[in-house]
């Protein structure tokens, strides 16, 4: 019988969670962060950190990307009022995978398989519950890293950092 470690086979738990949103997201993303806390999350609050009608999602969901592509936070949740803007915004940093998630299946399918690092949500369109509900998904996934998803990811990763991505 084989004899193998129990970190060899299990996950590396994600521990750090990166939350960041405009007025648009500061209420969901306050609860979240609350719920990530009490769930045992060590949470980093990329702001806003008062609700500021005036503010830019950019300037708090790109540190935010910033943070998971250099691996300062695990995964990151970024909301602005649609989720659009900030899913725009985060895929913009090299090595974020992030997207607008208001169901299930893709929470956990979208880490699966695409090894999404950056989960984004419209603070004007989902509630509460579902937001943690879908924010619990997303933690609990785990990348299969398969050949075939391997393969997919190195070709986006290859289009990434092309001059032509660059390019106005």
């Amino acid at each position: 019988m084989m004899n193998l470690h129990a970190e060899a086979i299990l996950p590396k738990p994600l521990k750090r969670v990166g939350v960041a949103a405009d007025h648009g997201g500061f209420e969901l993303k306050e609860f979240l962060a609350g719920k990530l806390r009490v769930a045992g999350y060590s949470v980093t609050d990329f702001g806003d950190r008062q609700l500021k009608t005036d503010d830019d999602y950019p300037d708090f969901i790109i540190p935010l990307a910033r943070a998971v592509a250099a691996g300062t936070v695990d995964r990151g949740v970024g909301i602005c009022g649609s989720g659009v803007g900030a899913s725009i915004a985060a895929n913009k940093v090299a090595g974020v995978r992030a997207s607008l998630i208001d169901e299930s299946f893709s929470a956990h399918q979208g880490v699966e398989d695409d090894d999404l690092n950056m989960i984004c949500f419209g603070g004007l369109l989902v509630g509460r519950a579902l937001a943690w509900e879908l924010t619990q998904t997303f933690l609990a996934a785990r990348f299969k890293g398969a050949e075939r998803f391997r393969r997919r990811l190195a070709k986006v990763a290859k289009l990434e950092n092309s001059p032509t991505a660059k390019t106005p």
